[in-house]
């Protein structure tokens, strides 16, 4: 996944934009596609922006659809135009840019068709299903010359990158391991029959890429989550945000191995991936031997260096980050907090504790022109998938990894490797040749 794979020159890259930015008093027309959990809060975003303008939206699920829109026309807006099938709504040349909230599984395909059709995409962690859609995400960006952003929103947080810059002039000394905590109450989900696909549900289009499934209630909305043909786990639900921040604060790309040990604890349910995860990674930074350790809990867990607690021990979730350098060692709390503590004896250093606004970042790019200001641009996000995508294999194979970025490959593990792209259903096939 080295550049050479992205880079295209400047005759062949496209720029497709259906209409173009002149200034920041220009209105970003904004279309939002999956509209339950998540993306009640791209809604929420976008409404409270000055000259961002929501025209559309579409869910594959009409009962949420038709909530949102009456929602929506409740707090005195023009009512957005409506879709169950996100390609007729790219076919609306006046859409300036898509922001999706989709399962997993539909994420990078329908990022692709966006580009393609000249639109700017802001799209949730992870960017990518598996491997092969990591590269071909970034690949569109490129070819359609687009401002492409995933949701990792920790990526504009002001004290977060207070935090990284700091490890970068070398306050905490060499930082040589980073550790991402996801301890998260999840309870069982049960087992839940096949049953007919309720009325309003485009099913099909729900499914896109994934094989043909029976309807189960397990398998539809949030809980898709726990199953391999939709979902990456908790590692690649709340887990990626903590993924991203390590591989940003040690200053990393790729590994060179990765292992991971997990399973199913406690329930015997419907879920397919494990609860509970232990993941290492070891990176070459330059002839300097980093570590990444990164853990998903979902019961009964403690607090670390005050992770979780916000000032109640009752809290049952512990999410952020732990790095570790010769001088100090310094804890990020959730996605917008930081403490350092320093020298032998751990006295208490420098703190700050100040969020961002990351869609209003993706807009100021959409009107710019120039990726650089992005965030968390689409070539950082599918890095930090990576990780969670060659974690995930190496627990369903039960054995260490060594990743080659220069061939994209695993490295004497054909079987490994095959596992990095899945039989796609058509029509929703992800292009391997844009």
């Amino acid at each position: 996944m080295n550049r050479r794979h992205f880079l295209v020159s400047s005759a062949a890259a496209v720029s497709a934009a259906p209409r173009l930015m002149s200034s920041p008093n220009d209105t970003v027309r904004v279309a939002c596609v999956g509209l339950r959990g998540r993306g009640r809060s791209h809604i929420e975003a976008y409404s409270k922006m000055p000259n961002v303008e929501i025209v559309a939206f579409c869910d594959i699920d009409e009962n949420i659809l038709n909530k949102r829109l009456q929602e929506f026309e409740q707090t005195g807006k023009k009512r957005p135009a409506s879709y169950v099938d996100v390609r007729k709504l790219l076919e609306d040349k006046n859409i300036d840019a898509i922001s999706i909230a989709t399962p997993n599984h539909s994420h990078t395909l329908q990022t692709i068709w966006a580009c393609q059709a000249g639109k700017d995409v802001y799209v949730e962690k992870p960017c990518s299903y598996n491997m092969f859609e990591a590269k071909q995400i970034v690949a569109a960006a490129r070819k359609y010359n687009r401002m492409v952003q995933q949701g990792s929103q920790s990526r504009s947080s002001a004290a977060l990158q207070e935090a990284v810059q700091k490890m970068r002039d070398g306050f905490l000394g060499e930082v040589y391991m980073a550790r991402g905590l996801c301890f998260k109450w999840r309870d069982t989900i049960g087992h839940t029959p096949v049953e007919p696909v309720p009325a309003g549900v485009h099913y099909d289009l729900w499914l896109g890429p994934a094989p043909e499934h029976a309807f189960t209630r397990n398998r539809f909305h949030y809980n898709w989550h726990w199953f391999w043909d939709y979902g990456n786990g908790d590692l690649g639900n709340q887990g990626i945000h903590e993924v991203d921040i390590a591989r940003w604060g040690l200053g990393v790309r790729y590994p060179k191995k990765v292992s991971a040990i997990g399973g199913h604890f406690m329930f015997k349910d419907d879920q397919e991936t494990p609860n509970t995860l232990n993941c290492s990674y070891e990176f070459d930074d330059n002839g300097k031997t980093k570590m990444m350790v990164f853990e998903v809990r979902h019961w009964m867990s403690n607090h670390e260096a005050g992770i979780g607690e916000h000032g109640k021990k009752k809290d049952s979730n512990t999410i952020g980050n732990l790095f570790y350098g010769s001088k100090g060692y310094m804890a990020i709390d959730g996605y917008t907090e930081y403490q350092t503590w320093m020298g032998k004896d751990q006295e208490p250093g420098p703190t700050a504790k100040q969020g961002g606004n990351h869609f209003a970042n993706f807009i100021t790019a959409v009107r710019s022109r120039n990726r650089g200001e992005l965030n968390a641009e689409i070539e950082e996000g599918a890095a930090s998938t990576v990780l969670v995508h060659l974690a995930n294999i190496s627990y369903r194979l039960g054995r260490e990894l060594h990743f080659d970025a220069d061939t994209y490959s695993c490295t004497g593990d054909e079987e490994a490797t095959r596992m990095f792209t899945r039989n796609y259903r058509a029509p929703f096939i992800v292009p391997e040749n844009l």
